[in-house]
């Protein structure tokens, strides 16, 4: 499940537990199976002994995250966000332990809560200062809107995005011992933002771990289907048509799918796919 891994990051996992989180845009009241993966890294990662954070983007949402998007989304109002996060928590907590006295008990966030009050001249003023215009401008996700090929452009908007993702890391940092974060290989750059805010600001060190984005076999997106994506409420996906999406995925899908959907063991998922230890 390891796309890229900052170094340092197996040393601070194995010297006891560790904070971790994932953010989970809130543009929906559901998740759908595209988000299962990195759901499925924070239940990994709290089955290992640690802790699990997940952030609700309430405020990141409100402005729209530009890697491997070609052109701005519509940004929604802080009602609808709301409703969004609640329902997204309930489907959370079918896959994390939140409720149990254990150290490493899950913990939902949101970051609407600390940032509804930080000015945007304090945000400048404190945060923006540490990281340079051209720290910003080298980021893939910028640079390919920003391209010759690209006639949509980005917005200031769009662009601060990665200033207040690495804001959340250090806030994590300071605030819940959170060392490392984990997402899509299309959320590095955004993420050693946050690593490199809190090396410059804390003088501290935090950790980057990324996993692949799930391609099906025939290079399609995953978890879409002709009548969009799949969606972990039944509102939106019959049962159905949820089992049907996993029951027609290709035997090379299978094979991939399975290591990263279930808890299986390394040695249960071989002889599974008869395919030897």
């Amino acid at each position: 499940m390891i796309h890229d891994m900052m170094p340092g990051t197996e040393e601070c996992l194995q010297q006891g537990m560790t904070s971790a989180y994932v953010g989970i845009d809130p543009t929906a009241d559901s998740l759908h199976i595209g988000h299962l993966v990195g759901v499925m890294m924070l239940r990994h990662f709290q089955r290992a002994g640690h802790r699990p954070i997940a952030l609700v983007g309430g405020a990141t949402g409100m402005i729209g995250d530009p890697s491997m998007k070609s052109a701005e989304r519509n940004l929604l109002d802080e009602p609808t966000l709301r409703h969004n996060q609640e329902c997204i928590k309930r489907q959370l907590a079918k896959f994390l332990d939140f409720d149990s006295d254990a150290p490493n008990a899950a913990k939902l966030v949101n970051n609407y809560d600390w940032m509804k009050d930080y000015t945007f001249l304090n945000f400048i003023r404190d945060i923006g200062k540490h990281i340079t215009v051209n720290y910003m401008m080298a980021k893939d996700s910028v640079k390919k809107r920003l391209s010759a090929d690209s006639n949509v452009g980005m917005s200031f908007t769009e662009f601060s995005y990665q200033l207040l993702q690495g804001y959340d890391f250090m806030f994590l940092y300071r605030h819940e011992n959170c060392r490392l974060q984990m997402g899509g290989s299309d959320q590095w750059g955004n993420i050693t933002t946050g690593t490199e805010l809190i090396r410059r600001e804390l003088g501290g060190e935090a950790y980057a771990l990324t996993c692949p984005l799930i391609t099906k076999a025939d290079g399609g997106k995953f978890g879409k289907t002709e009548s969009g994506n799949v969606w972990l409420d039944p509102r939106y996906t019959s049962p159905y048509a949820f089992y049907q999406f996993w029951l027609n995925v290709s035997d090379a899908d299978a094979a991939k799918y399975i290591k990263i959907f279930t808890s299986l063991t390394r040695s249960v998922t071989s002889n599974a796919l008869d395919i030897g230890p």
